[in-house]
């Protein structure tokens, strides 16, 4: 079991920048890759970022690409997400979650489908004004 609860979300302009922290408990969390993914009003849930379990490898969606980093701190059980320049176009709720195999899987890891993924926050919400 890994239990994963989002936090940093809130209201902010656009233009500015946001961090959002995944804190994890339960099993190695260290062995876990990392994904983030976010759903707009009236969207689908969508691929934001990933990183693998050594933090070595990171993967980014098209929409936030250049302008976003995901890193891992693994003695705090934590991964960030910083994104900057936020747009309108970001309002979500954004989850992180986790693949329990992703060390397994080692540079094989596929991070962009929600499947591959056993366990999820909550979400934290995030809106971005004009």
């Amino acid at each position: 079991q890994v239990q994963l609860v989002e936090s940093g979300g809130g209201l902010v302009q656009a233009g500015t920048s946001l961090r959002l922290s995944c804190s994890a408990s339960g099993r190695a969390f260290s062995d876990c890759g990392v994904g983030w993914f976010r759903q707009g009003p009236g969207k689908e849930r969508e691929f934001v970022a990933a990183i693998n379990w050594d933090g070595e490898n990171t993967y980014y969606g098209e929409s936030v690409k250049g302008r976003s980093a995901i890193s891992r701190d693994n003695a705090k059980n934590t991964v960030y997400l910083l994104m900057n320049s936020l747009k309108p176009e970001d309002t979500a709720v954004y989850y992180c979650a986790a693949d329990v195999v992703g060390r397994a899987h080692g540079d094989t890891w596929f991070p962009y489908t929600q499947s591959g993924y056993n366990y999820w926050g909550q979400g934290t919400q995030v809106t971005v004004s004009s």
